[in-house]
């Protein structure tokens, strides 16, 4: 038993993976930043103030996404799985909505925020993975070099603004030279 612990290696948080930006804090602000939306547009802001009431929503918003996101990491590294496993997410759902369910309503709280927060916390992880590829390579064409970022992007034909090679650049500095040199003309002809 002694020989067969020593050989198996015990994982760290930081050895499994995982990182406390992406996985923690960020979604965490995220989720505080849009329960401020949230509270600007309750109906509750007229009696409350806007102010007391956005924060309300971004601090409750915030805590419920922190939770989760913790409870998320707890089940992935207690399950030795893959961070995109959706099976993590909904356990860390149901468990996030039943302790905070709990706290605010009983036991049908319990029920029913265990239920929602399972499911809206699992559609999210789905969704991230599903447009990660995307968002990935439009950060990649933004912050690539000059032949990604002509292929992803262009600018329209009839907008003044327009991003040229050095082919471009001097075809237009030779036109703006034979412009010039018209004006020129012009102007020593009067």
């Amino acid at each position: 038993m002694e020989g067969s612990s020593s050989n198996e290696e015990i994982k760290t948080i930081e050895e499994n993976g995982f990182n406390w930006r992406t996985g923690f804090i960020y979604p965490t602000i995220l989720g505080g930043i849009v329960g401020g939306g949230i509270g600007t547009l309750s109906k509750h802001r007229k009696v409350h103030g806007l102010a007391n009431m956005s924060a309300t929503y971004a601090t409750n918003l915030a805590i419920v996404t922190g939770c989760y996101c913790g409870a998320r990491e707890i089940v992935r590294l207690s399950r030795h799985s893959e961070p995109d496993d959706l099976f993590d997410s909904a356990i860390a759902g149901f468990g996030t909505g039943a302790i905070l369910g709990r706290l605010q309503g009983g036991v049908p709280g319990a029920v029913r925020y265990s239920i929602g927060i399972a499911i809206v916390g699992t559609g999210i992880d789905y969704a991230a993975i599903k447009l990660r590829p995307v968002f990935k390579n439009m950060y990649e064409s933004v912050a690539a070099g000059d032949e990604k970022k002509n292929s992803w992007f262009k600018w329209p034909e009839w907008l003044p603004i327009q991003v040229l090679d050095e082919e471009a650049q001097a075809a237009k500095r030779a036109r703006e030279e034979n412009l010039r040199a018209r004006i020129r003309d012009l102007t020593k002809e009067d």
